[in-house]
């Protein structure tokens, strides 16, 4: 039987070899509470909440204490302020969401929108094992919703990189569906296993946005660390030199005339406001945004983007 490393071409078809073997380069990717930055929109950097934090004991209030921690139940018991402590947990849950919708399935610089995005998830993944986090999240497409629930460990991530190439999606005969329910009903699922102090990744190129995702980012982005890993094709940026290009999906060719002006204009400001209506969305849900090109250095932008500093 042909395995999926023998299928993949890294191209339009990930292969599982190559996920595995990015675990190497996933040790320069931090994601430490006291490390870990993210670009926002709007181009400052701000720091994560950082893993999700446990009641541990109340005691009597000191001076600098902050109020809003104050144990009104055992202040009222007792007559004396008491502060409620905390702890960090000790593993933080990650949750990777990787869109593999009909639309990811495009590319004209080194690879799909698809591969790339699982590569992403891959090496967060695997950064997430060597910083001792759990790893779990929700592979979806317009017909397969796959859940995976966090653990911890190596096996965590072989787990999710084997549900990553042997995904329904890449034989190409997704059933015909909304694709904004798809998304839609992704976030809607990571409400319900996202615990406070999650790390919440996104890896899309999130088409699928309408008003239901929104209000799921808004509950999800309260108590969590909400990350949208915008994924992007330069041709989808902006057409090319002026000629006639000829592009198909496999089965049926068509001829694009980029030589039109008024064309390109339109064209080129369709993918701004989109980027834009995310900028937007982060800037007023609090969340965090990073773009990556298929023909970025994959490795570069992931470090920068998290705050790596060498």
């Amino acid at each position: 039987m042909t395995s999926i490393q023998e299928t993949g071409d890294d191209i339009a078809r990930v292969r599982q070899s190559t996920l595995i073997g990015l675990h190497r380069d996933a040790r320069n990717i931090p994601l430490i509470a006291s490390q870990v930055k993210a670009q926002m929109a709007g181009g400052h950097l701000s720091a994560f909440r950082g893993r999700g934090m446990e009641y541990y004991e109340s005691r009597p209030y000191q001076s600098g204490d902050d109020i809003r921690a104050i144990d009104w139940r055992v202040t009222a018991r007792t007559g004396r302020t008491h502060t409620k402590t905390y702890r960090e947990e000790r593993e933080r849950p990650v949750l990777l969401l990787v869109d593999l919708s009909r639309t990811m399935f495009f590319g004209t610089r080194t690879c799909f929108k698809s591969v790339l995005a699982s590569k992403i998830a891959a090496l967060l993944a695997w950064s997430s094992v060597h910083h001792g986090d759990r790893v779990g999240g929700l592979i979806f497409s317009e017909s397969h919703h796959l859940e995976l629930r966090p653990k911890r460990g190596k096996a965590a991530a072989l787990h999710l990189i084997q549900q990553l190439a042997s995904h329904p999606a890449w034989s190409g005969h997704q059933e015909t569906s909304n694709g904004v329910d798809a998304g839609s009903e992704a976030l809607n699922r990571i409400r319900h296993v996202a615990r406070p102090g999650s790390l919440v990744i996104l890896v899309s190129d999130f088409r699928f946005l309408d008003y239901s995702c929104r209000i799921h980012l808004s509950h999800l982005a309260k108590h969590n660390d909400v990350v949208l890993l915008f994924t992007h094709d330069p041709l989808e940026q902006a057409l090319p030199p002026s000629g006639i290009y000829r592009l198909t999906d496999g089965d049926i060719e068509i001829s694009l005339d980029s030589a039109n002006v008024t064309s390109r204009e339109q064209y080129q400001q369709r993918f701004s406001d989109h980027y834009e209506a995310l900028v937007n969305l982060c800037n007023q849900l609090h969340l965090y945004l990073l773009d990556v090109s298929t023909n970025s250095n994959l490795l570069d932008t992931l470090q920068s983007g998290f705050g790596f500093k060498k």
